[in-house]
């Protein structure tokens, strides 16, 4: 955001040439996970051919695992305290660079420990078995270059290996030794300021390695004569029937010895079976291919389809692939994919408009940060962090050159999300200008890397080619061609602007701000920039202050308040290195803080009310506005900066807020004309439902009511009525929503906290990241309500939902009970327990009024024993 294939020659006549990319691998991988150890170049006299012979001493180096790059693993190993703690980053090594510079731009200090290379080694044992087999060596991700020694042979160099989003495979079988003791050592070289590196941009701190090592797995794999490589599937379906779908298959077919081979390649999907002679002459590569034209039954009539979350189900096929040379298997391949058909138009207006198998979709998502280390998140952590994006109602997420695991990808299919990788911003990797001959050959080949581990996963809706411009004309052409070399079916965008490719022509999309802090109704009112039109690729309504658990967690405790450089230090860079915007809107729409408790409890209200404007904004303008991607989902570390959760899975105001706004059938109010719409997000038509809107004020005296019954359309919205200008109101009043069907069950509620005191912007000082607010909307009686007392109690979710339970609270005061806030505490520590899946919180509860809220944990992971509590802004914790 934010303006302000190579192919190596090998040393040793015994290997095979390096083969860039890499995709699919057979299921008997070997991983080379543990066992390493790290040390720097510095304090290492011997080369790598010493250090890469089995038995060479490691005294005084570092043991480590792998994936890890240099500083995650000296953290891991406890080198280093934790780095996202306080302030304390910035006591490694090398850390100098300005706070809030982005130091991927700047050369690493001369004294920087991370400035010589550092040695990854490891020894590994091949089985007695292997003999006769062909052994490859994988690397999936090196930060950035390398010098790789396999038993005292280099098999590659710093000038062939370079890239951080490069993949590489190695034939090591005329240098291992099966039945024996083997080792392995590469040398990594950080990346320098004008590399295609990883760049965090604005987003969060760079560590002092600047990301280098073996961030991504390495494995061996092994094969006979002939391997397979990169299979894939392409479908095409009937539209609109969906009746039919077509699907093509191809792999890679790899002669692996210096003599002629002969075999049969084997595929199967189910109950369909296919097969092929294939002839390699020595080494040769091919591609098999094989199409409804030669078999038949690939043309299959009622598919099971892959859809997104809520347009459908998440059905998933595996392609078995199978190399048979002389009745013996020689390689086999799997690999899952969907039947599905991702395309993209422009409406009449030039906006761009995504389809799912020919169905519209609005999209809504947010941006991807990887952790800030580059550490592997767990299964359980990415299970829950895609399960947050469903709860709230989200769709899609973005990944702007934080390019995830393999299994990242894989519960994305399972969990119906879309995603939208790409390239980064603000670095190298769009200052053409400054590209030499290697960044013109790096940048195909590591989009050549990418695209093919990516093309299988129905998840993948869009590539993009650049993020805040569109590369010139050579660059995007030799990009095109490369995903056309790749089979890429899949809709490729030149940029995340409005500006136009050379090449390729209307992006379809903007990226026009704001990042920081507007009020709620910047989002209809705004027709030139941000606002609810068109589809925006990175927009959002500024800082995400976490709750005051989270806060307590990330900074020492003598530094919660006031705020001060450990807050500011947790913010981001350039424009974004303080909260300057968020907490002068805090303070005059809810009132100077008093105290972090104060600062956070308010704070979760605006990102709420934030938050909730944006998405149904988009929701209501649908398909006018075609998409919106919230800056960002999570965060890279514990930040005070744009996220939906929190770096400890903690979901605040905006997770709450954007949850209101996403659900499937959502009644909401407009900050324009002051409409009242209901949103379905569903496919299904809603007949005779009926909506009322009350407007209370301060005193909760009823001031306005209205009821209309309607009939809505499936993905449509639809209108019921204005809410007039209403006099004697107090300055801060209340408008609550319902719709219910004909029966009167209740399908959507919505409650809105509102001022006669509109927000007033200053358009004409509009600035690239934020529009000004002139006036502020008067919310600060919210401090005045009179207290109240909350009722709470929890039972089993049942049988059918043994990991949830049902919490029921009820406001038995008098007053308001505004922003009730309920937790799931261990009793044992008083801690939140995280992750956790509420129905709903940071509700509002009238006098009187109970509510039934279910709150759930992953699978099996419910606690034998715990805590619920509920409190207000003005109630005592129950």
């Amino acid at each position: 955001m934010r303006r302000s294939h190579t192919r190596v020659v090998l040393l040793s006549a015994l290997l095979v040439p390096l083969v860039s990319p890499r995709v699919s691998v057979a299921a008997d991988r070997q991983p080379l996970k543990t066992g390493w150890a790290i040390q720097s170049s510095a304090k290492v006299q011997e080369k790598g051919d010493a250090i890469s012979r089995a038995g060479f001493v490691t005294g005084g180096w570092h043991a480590v695992t792998v994936p890890n790059t240099v500083v995650g693993a000296l953290v891991e190993n406890g080198t280093y305290p934790d780095p996202y703690f306080g302030m304390n980053l910035r006591a490694i090594p090398g850390t100098t660079y300005p706070i809030g510079e982005r130091f991927t731009l700047l050369p690493t200090p001369a004294d920087s420990p991370f400035k010589p290379s550092w040695w990854y080694r490891s020894e590994f044992d091949l089985p007695d078995t292997s003999a006769g087999q062909h052994t490859s060596l994988h690397f999936d991700g090196i930060n950035y270059r390398a010098n790789i020694w396999v038993n005292g042979t280099r098999i590659a160099g710093a000038d062939e290996v370079v890239g951080a989003f490069r993949q590489y495979e190695f034939d090591v079988t005329g240098l291992v030794r099966p039945g024996q003791r083997n080792a392995l050592a590469v040398e990594v070289f950080a990346p320098e300021p004008h590399d295609l590196a990883i760049m965090w941009v604005d987003w969060n701190p760079t560590p002092a390695d600047k990301n280098m090592g073996l961030w991504g797995d390495v494995y061996l794999t092994q094969s006979g004569p002939i391997a397979l490589r990169d299979p894939h599937v392409v479908s095409t379906l009937d539209l609109p029937s969906l009746e039919r779908a077509r699907l093509t298959v191809t792999a890679e077919v790899w002669n692996a010895t210096d003599g002629p081979a002969r075999g049969i390649v084997t595929g199967t999907i189910g109950d369909i079976t296919f097969s092929t002679p294939v002839s390699l002459a020595a080494r040769e590569r091919k591609t098999v291919r094989f199409s409804p034209d030669q078999v038949k039954a690939l043309e299959i009539e009622r598919p099971r389809l892959w859809w997104p979350y809520r347009m459908g189900a998440q059905d998933l096929y595996t392609l078995e692939l199978d190399a048979v040379v002389d009745g013996v298997s020689s390689d086999r391949q799997s690999v899952r994919f969907g039947i599905q058909q991702m395309t993209s138009e422009l409406t009449p207006e030039g906006h761009r408009l995504f389809k799912v198998n020919g169905r519209p979709i609005l999209i809504r998502g947010g941006g991807w940060a990887s952790d800030m280390l580059l550490r592997p998140k767990s299964t359980e952590r990415l299970e829950a962090e895609l399960r947050y994006v469903r709860e709230m109602g989200l769709n899609t997420i973005r990944l702007e050159g934080k390019l995830e695991t393999d299994e990242f990808y894989d519960l994305a299919d399972r969990y119906g999300i879309l995603l939208m990788p790409g390239w980064c911003c603000c670095d190298q990797w769009e200052m053409w200008d400054k590209w030499d001959a290697e960044d013109h050959r790096v940048a195909p080949a590591s989009l050549r890397d990418q695209a093919l581990r990516l093309r299988n996963h129905p998840s993948v809706l869009v590539w993009l080619n650049g993020s805040d411009f569109p590369p010139p004309a050579d660059v995007e052409r030799r990009y095109l061609d490369t995903l056309q070399a790749c089979a890429w079916s899949k809709p490729v965008l030149s940029n995340a602007t409005d500006a136009p490719g050379p090449v390729s022509g209307p992006s379809g999309v903007k990226m026009r701000g704001p990042y920081d802090y507007i009020p709620p109704s910047y989002w209809l009112l705004d027709k030139k920039n941000g606002g609810a039109f068109g589809f925006a690729t990175e927009v959002g309504p500024g800082a995400a202050i976490p709750p005051l658990r989270s806060l307590k967690t990330m900074l020492p405790a003598e530094k919660l308040w006031p705020m001060n450089d450990d807050w500011r230090f947790h913010a981001g860079g350039d424009e974004f290195k303080d909260l300057t915007l968020f907490t002068d809107a805090l303070a005059a729409r809810y009132g100077k803080p008093s105290s972090v408790e104060d600062f956070a409890r308010k704070a979760q209200a605006l990102a709420y009310e934030g938050q909730r404007a944006m998405f149904e904004a988009f929701g209501r303008n649908k398909y006018t506005a075609t998409g919106v991607i919230q800056w960002m989902l999570n965060n890279a570390w514990p930040s005070m900066i744009w996220h939906l959760y929190d770096y400890y899975l903690r979901p605040g105001g905006g997770y709450f807020g954007t949850k209101a706004a996403c659900e499937p059938l959502h009644v909401q109010y407009s900050y324009d004309d002051r409409s009242i719409v209901v949103v379905n997000d569903t496919h299904d038509a809603f007949a005779g439902v009926r909506v009322k809107a009350t407007v209370l004020d301060l005193n909760l005296a009823e001031k306005f009511s209205r009821e209309a019954t309607l009939e809505v359309a499936p993905d449509a919205v639809a209108r019921a009525f204005a809410i007039p200008k209403l006099d004697g109101l107090t300055k801060t009043y209340f408008l609550r929503l319902a719709l219910a069907d004909s029966g009167g069950r209740t399908l959507s509620t919505n409650f809105y906290w509102l001022s006669t005191q509109e927000d007033v912007l200053d358009w004409e000082n509009t600035k690239w990241y934020y529009t000004p607010t002139k006036t502020h909307a008067d919310l600060t009686a919210l401090a005045t309500l009179p207290p109240t007392t909350l009722t709470v109690r929890a039972t089993d979710g049942g049988t059918a939902a043994p990991d949830s339970m049902v919490v029921t609270v009820e406001n038995a005061g008098n007053a308001l009970a505004f922003q009730v806030h309920l937790e799931a505490l261990d009793p044992a520590s008083g801690e939140e327990i995280l992750p956790v899946f509420w129905e709903d919180n940071y509700f509002a509860l009238l006098p009187g009024e109970r509510r039934e809220i279910r709150v759930s944990w992953p699978d099996g992971r419910r606690p034998a024993s715990l805590t619920i509590t509920a409190e207000a802004w003005n109630s005592a914790r129950q």
